[in-house]
């Protein structure tokens, strides 16, 4: 598995577009923060075939330190669920089973 920076995938669209590298990558960083900024709202984001991103709340708990076995009490905290769209799951099925098949 490789992983894949920000910088290289605005290098990629970049090239792929003939945009100058400067106006995509402030495009991507808009687009980021657009995201975040709903997500602060609590408002859910759905791009059809991709995916949707939902806030969620974990409720508090306690929870148990492994290596003292003390109780810890864990606050509540604000998550990011991501749900994968229809056509990234088709994709990522086929690309799962012709692997499978080599």
């Amino acid at each position: 598995m490789t992983t894949i920076t920000k910088k290289e995938l605005i290098d990629r669209i970049a090239e792929q577009t003939q945009a100058k590298r400067v106006v995509v990558k402030r495009v991507v960083q808009l687009f980021l923060d657009e995201i975040i900024a709903e997500l602060i709202k609590s408002n859910r984001l759905e791009f059809r075939d991709f995916g949707v991103f939902e806030v969620r709340t974990r409720e508090a708990r306690v929870a148990q330190n492994p290596k003292t076995l003390e109780r810890v009490d864990v606050p509540s905290k604000r998550t990011v669920k991501f749900k994968m769209g229809r056509l990234m799951k088709e994709k990522l099925g086929s690309k799962i089973q012709s692997a499978a098949g080599e």
